[in-house]
């Protein structure tokens, strides 16, 4: 790091955890409100209910690719002004798609919330964690990572119960509202965030070659893609819709709290390996069991549960482990967190539209959970891989550095 870390009250970090968690939040809301309101958006804009799920991906690519590389081409860039100003272009990219005519439009709004997102998204995450003592860190992880979490517990149910009673437009309105509150609240608590060495492009893919950051990355985007498959398509899955659907969406994401809360302080203690593997295989289980249920309202709110506590508590092993493979390039490993999550859930509409083609909406989360188990596999063969290959990787990535100073 290239400035002292800030010495803040307990309290004052946890008053700054908390507005970075609310900055993911809305973010994170603007994604998920689309899973409870997908058919009114595609009846309101005369067009098919997979076209909007597909700006789902239009949106995640984009933030997927832009998000490194805002890090390497700002980079001295005062993070508190890099996160105020991705919230202001989030809140017009919201304000567009939900006033927008046509597809067209709305699609336009989605790409310009897209910048936004990519500046918010790993700089917050990488934030939270900067201004935290070491031994806290993955509390600091959890505390802001509960905004996505949040998103689905709040967010989507209540954008959903929102949009029965009004229009789909009504909710994105009030995200984009709120968006500008918070980024007012942020430039005046978020401050003094230490900046990272500058990180050159080539030396941003070096690290690539290491294992332990590629696997838990593979990983990332896996298990993304098996979560989101389930999630955008929920009313599909489910077989139910409006009030219901909300009250499904809303037990899964309290519970999502309730593995997010309770996945910090067990990484910290039992380490990320033990614990991202033992909430991995509970997602996997919660999965197959929502194929199995089918629509049974009972059987799916159970699995709902599971599946809420599971699904969020395993992203914190996840991210731990990557911060903690090398602190001299924690920050290019988080952001390339970030780019493989957006990838995953890229992927997610497009592997949901080809099971709903069968009419079989059964295969939607068999497919979630095998994508989950490649991915805890992918996530423990990234503690056996040879040190030898990550010495070799850091040598490059320092002899990179080099050649470039020359």
């Amino acid at each position: 790091m290239t400035s002292i870390e800030p010495s803040y009250s307990r309290a004052g970090l946890a008053v700054r955890w908390m507005v970075l968690a609310f900055a993911l939040f809305l973010i994170g809301t603007n994604s998920f409100i689309i899973a409870g309101v997908l058919p009114q958006i595609a009846r309101d804009l005369r067009v098919p209910a997979t076209d909007v799920g597909y700006t789902i991906t239009v949106y995640s690519i984009l933030v997927a690719v832009l998000a490194p590389a805002v890090a390497v081409l700002l980079p001295r860039l005062s993070r508190t002004v890099l996160m105020t100003a991705g919230l202001a272009a989030f809140a017009v990219g919201v304000v567009v798609a939900a006033l927008a005519p046509d597809f067209a439009v709305f699609t336009a709004g989605r790409v310009i919330a897209s910048l936004g997102g990519a500046a918010v998204v790993p700089t917050a995450t990488a934030a939270g964690a900067s201004i935290t003592p070491p031994a806290r860190r993955g509390q600091a992880i959890a505390v802001v990572g509960i905004g996505f979490t949040a998103a689905s517990a709040v967010g989507a149910p209540l954008g959903t119960a929102i949009a029965s009673v009004s229009t789909w437009r009504v909710p994105m309105l009030g995200v984009a509202a709120l968006t500008l509150v918070i980024g007012a609240a942020l430039a005046l608590v978020v401050r003094r965030v230490p900046l990272g060495e500058p990180i050159t492009l080539t030396r941003r893919f070096a690290i690539l070659r290491d294992g332990r950051i590629l696997l838990p990355l593979a990983t990332t985007l896996l298990v993304a893609a098996g979560f989101n498959l389930v999630f955008i398509f929920s009313s599909a899955v489910t077989g139910q819709t409006g009030v219901v659907l909300a009250v499904l969406l809303l037990i899964y994401g309290v519970f999502g709290i309730v593995g997010n809360t309770v996945s910090g302080p067990l990484t910290d203690r039992f380490g990320s390996r033990r614990v991202g593997t033992a909430f991995m295989a509970l997602e996997i289980v919660a999965l197959a069991a929502i194929a199995v249920v089918g629509h049974s309202v009972v059987g799916l709110a159970v699995a709902f549960v599971v599946w809420g506590v599971s699904a969020f508590a395993s992203v914190i092993p996840i991210q731990h482990r990557l911060l903690a493979v090398d602190p001299r390039t924690a920050s290019v490993a988080i952001s390339w967190f970030s780019t493989a999550l957006y990838v995953g859930i890229a992927v997610a509409p497009i592997v949901g539209a080809v099971a709903l083609s069968t009419g079989e909406s059964a295969l939607i989360p068999v497919g979630g959970a095998i994508l989950t188990v490649l991915g805890l596999a992918a996530f423990l063969t990234g503690y056996i891989v040879r040190r030898g290959h990550a010495v070799t990787a850091a040598q490059e990535t320092l002899a990179v550095d080099a050649a470039e100073r020359v």
